[in-house]
């Protein structure tokens, strides 16, 4: 195996955007993500969809999908 060619790993804080943080091992000592298991929807059971200029509602109707809510 080559010696010195294998990235250092130090204590690393990961940040999500929701305030969550916690303490790992990395390359980076601080990193910071948008989204984690603490705020993501799959995890937390609530459905949030982001409509960009009509794209879901477009797609709803293309497809006729009637809405739930």
């Amino acid at each position: 195996m080559k010696t010195e060619i294998h990235p250092e790993y130090v204590d690393a804080t990961i940040t999500c955007g929701c305030g969550h943080s916690w303490e790992t091992r990395a390359t980076k000592p601080e990193i910071r993500i948008e989204i984690c298991s603490t705020c993501h929807p799959f995890f937390t059971g609530e459905q949030r969809i982001v409509d960009t200029a009509g794209r879901v509602e477009r797609f709803r109707r293309r497809y006729g999908i009637e809405d739930d809510e």
